[in-house]
């Protein structure tokens, strides 16, 4: 689907879609955060144009890859720019190694004319990310599909360990969580003072007013809703499943979830311009939030 036009869905459907765009529009290309393979597939469908997925960085100064021409696969950053080589890197803390099946996975390296010369004025910095042999060190992890095709699976940057070891990459949990239903976004937070995960939720508004609906529950304004004990426990109930569903391992699990209506943006300083959560600035925005979950938890630990 998608891949064969039909002329009758385009004449009754999707012409108008395109002719809202005017109608001349024939290839999308997609960067900064991924898209999932369903997106991208509908987009092609219902603009009836090429819809490429890239991958690069500032540092790249351009792309570092990009979906080739007539590829129909969705779910890839396509194949290496010309321009540079890219090598995947062991990340044996977090069990990803060249030797990994089906596919080799690893700490995306690039390499190439493309590639900055350094941070400004931060030679430090710049060590950390490029290495002698002019390596590029993205931060990112990603595998090889057949046919030469990247794709981006978790990122190594924010990977951090809870109390009894066990790495975290918040990101990954996030993007699985990200499939609930009444979740508009997801910050996950943990640190190695604690043994459980928690979660801030921005929520789905008119989700939650609807299944606020369906259970008979009723409340003066949307706040008092999120504090209620039994819509916070039916979100945390759903993320649970969505987690089972992705396999998620048991200490990746969120044991705690604060309801927020405020989405996170630019302008209240929880987002990147590329739409990335600031981990640092959430984590002092929710501080208040984060310890009340964690109190609770080590109350709930107490009376069991």
């Amino acid at each position: 689907m998608g891949n064969n036009p039909s002329p009758l869905w385009d004449k009754l459907v999707f012409n108008k879609i395109k002719a809202k765009l005017g109608g001349r529009v024939r290839f999308f290309s997609s960067g900064a955060s991924p898209l999932s393979p369903d997106i991208l597939d509908f987009l092609k469908i219902c603009f009836g144009g090429r819809v490429l997925e890239g991958y690069g960085m500032t540092e790249s100064s351009f792309v570092i890859s990009m979906m080739d021409e007539g590829d129909n696969l969705s779910g890839h950053v396509g194949s290496p720019n010309p321009a540079c080589e890219i090598k995947l890197v062991d990340v044996p803390e977090m069990n990803y190694t060249s030797d990994d099946e089906p596919h080799p996975r690893g700490e995306i390296c690039v390499r190439g004319p493309i590639i900055f010369q350094g941070y400004y004025k931060d030679e430090a910095h710049t060590k950390e990310v490029l290495d002698e042999d002019g390596w590029l060190h993205t931060g990112d992890i990603g595998l090889w599909l057949p046919g030469g095709r990247l794709k981006i699976i978790d990122r190594k940057k924010n990977i951090f360990k809870l109390a009894q070891g066990e790495y975290i990459s918040p990101e990954k949990i996030e993007n699985v969580y990200a499939k609930c239903r009444f979740i508009s976004q997801c910050f996950i937070y943990g640190d190695s003072l604690n043994s459980s995960l928690v979660a801030i939720v921005s929520v789905d508004q008119d989700v939650l007013k609807t299944w606020a609906a369906t259970e008979g529950i009723k409340y003066k304004d949307l706040e008092q809703l999120c504090n209620d004990r039994t819509a916070r426990a039916a979100v945390l109930s759903d993320m649970d499943a969505i987690g089972r569903e992705a396999q998620l391992r048991g200490f990746e699990f969120a044991k705690a979830v604060t309801l927020e209506l405020e989405p996170f943006t630019m302008e209240n300083g929880l987002l990147t311009l590329t739409s990335k959560i600031k981990r640092h600035q959430a984590k002092e925005y929710f501080a208040k939030a984060i310890s009340n979950m964690y109190a609770e938890l080590t109350t709930s630990d107490t009376s069991t």
